[in-house]
């Protein structure tokens, strides 16, 4: 019985160190910008609605502000 419960364990130590090590989640602001469009890599320069922030972006847009600036995801 008692190797039982070690297998037991060591099987919950090694499941638990997997999904520390490959979750690689990131948590997104919950807060939107004034944006006027966005723009992707992937579409060119057609111009998009915006997202509300970089992290909804995604990599490589940029999103472009009322006031004339732009913030590069």
């Amino acid at each position: 019985m008692e190797a039982n419960r070690a297998s037991v364990l060591v099987l919950l130590l090694v499941c638990g160190m997997f999904l520390f090590e490959y979750n690689t989640a990131e948590a997104c602001p919950l807060y939107c910008l004034e944006a006027d469009y966005m723009i992707c890599e992937s579409s060119g320069s057609q111009r998009l609605s915006p997202a509300c922030n970089c992290c909804l972006a995604g990599k490589g847009c940029t999103i472009y502000f009322n006031d004339g600036t732009s913030e590069t995801c």
